[in-house]
């Protein structure tokens, strides 16, 4: 029988919450879609607020105003989210794409003002996270492209967007980089096997093999 799968009347009294995070084009998503294929079923696997969001009809405009408004429901989406992970008690593991402090990196005013909109602080949104998984973003020669139509960003854009990011993350008391490599399975792996780690033992034992 299936340790954690396989019966509904299993539950978890916490759900420890995993950050996949980086910048525009870093591999986030295409991470998780392997993750999701051969990690047990009481894994959770949230998808990004933003695009969420963008993919649902919000405004992109370029005023201050109104990035600030999306990123101002993109932070509410992904609380709820999470929020939710912890309520339903069915989930061993939640892998975020993206966490609420990567809004900080798109906000467009000042820090304190994000603070204001969040009524939060730092530390307050670090202890949510049990890790950070930074995947950095890849220059051109390593394949960063607009292959989604979500991202708008030039490679220096990403670049810079990402160095925020890493800015934002890095005091977390589990913060881990993967740097960009040629070989994008190679970064895969590497992110998986962080992710394994995080694992409570059940889902260890339900997870199907390790790619390679």
């Amino acid at each position: 029988m299936s340790h954690c799968s396989g019966t509904n009347k299993k539950s978890f009294s916490n759900t420890n919450l995993v950050v996949i995070t980086g910048g525009p084009g870093a591999g986030k998503t295409a991470v998780l879609e392997v993750a999701k294929k051969f990690l047990c079923a009481r894994v959770a696997i949230l998808p990004e607020a933003a695009s969420i969001i963008f993919s649902g009809g919000f405004w992109r405009l370029e005023s201050d105003n109104a990035r600030a408004a999306a990123q101002t429901a993109i932070y509410h989406v992904q609380k709820q989210m999470e929020q939710l992970v912890h309520a339903e008690h069915r989930w061993g593991l939640g892998l975020c794409d993206r966490g609420t402090l990567d809004g900080l990196a798109y906000w467009p005013k000042d820090e304190a003002t994000f603070w204001d909109m969040t009524q939060s602080q730092i530390l307050k949104e670090y202890v949510k996270y049990k890790t950070v998984i930074h995947l950095k973003t890849p220059p051109i020669e390593h394949g960063y492209n607009h292959q989604n139509p979500l991202r708008l960003e030039s490679a220096s854009q990403a670049k810079k967007i990402d160095e925020k990011i890493a800015k934002i993350w890095s005091n977390h008391p589990h913060y881990r980089v993967i740097e960009s490599s040629a070989s994008f399975w190679l970064k895969t792996q590497t992110a998986i096997e962080y992710i394994i780690e995080e694992l409570p033992e059940c889902c260890k034992k339900d997870s199907k093999e390790e790619p390679k």
